[in-house]
């Protein structure tokens, strides 16, 4: 990690701000509810939260003790179904599978090797008619495009712009 993430989360309370809009859009207009989500990277929750708040179950991963600790503070205070886990990504192994894998804004901190290794990995944990949502650096798009493409199950991109990508495996 480049820049000390825990120590900003020890010291400023939602530190990155709201959840990100076009995740945001994309559970609102969902038709399921309790989906398992896996929101990698989560950092203090700014999308776990939200998107526990729409009643769906969430599994945040991020390397900050920091960000877990906000995280399952704030899912305790309001009565969340959110589970956090201190993990390195480049390590971590998901127990079981999901609806739905959320990667906001972390794999551009790993080398390109590692970043296509972890992607590797987590498209191994979406079930079948679940989603994989990405925003990350728009130039490392086109490369996680092509590994989805690869991917031994059938993958649909849904979109793919400016450091967005969502496929949907079915």
């Amino acid at each position: 990690m480049t820049f000390d993430y825990d120590k900003l989360y020890g010291k400023t309370p939602d530190a990155l701000g709201k959840p990100t809009r076009v995740f945001v859009e994309f559970f609102n207009q969902i038709e399921r509810t309790g989906c398992r989500v896996l929101d990698v990277g989560c950092g203090q929750g700014r999308d776990a939260l939200f998107i526990a708040r729409q009643g769906h179950k969430v599994v945040g991963v991020d390397l900050s003790p920091n960000g877990i600790q906000d995280l399952i503070a704030a899912a305790i205070t309001e009565n969340l179904a959110v589970e956090g886990v201190v993990a390195d990504i480049t390590a971590y192994q998901p127990e079981g599978t999901f609806d739905v894998i959320l990667i906001d804004r972390t794999l551009h901190m790993l080398t390109k090797e590692a970043r296509l290794s972890v992607l590797a990995q987590l498209l191994m944990h979406v079930v079948e008619n679940g989603w994989l949502l990405i925003a990350d650096e728009a130039s490392n798009i086109d490369e996680f495009e092509r590994l989805i493409s690869s991917h031994q199950s059938d993958w649909e991109i849904t979109l793919s712009k400016r450091g967005y990508l969502f496929a949907h495996r079915f």
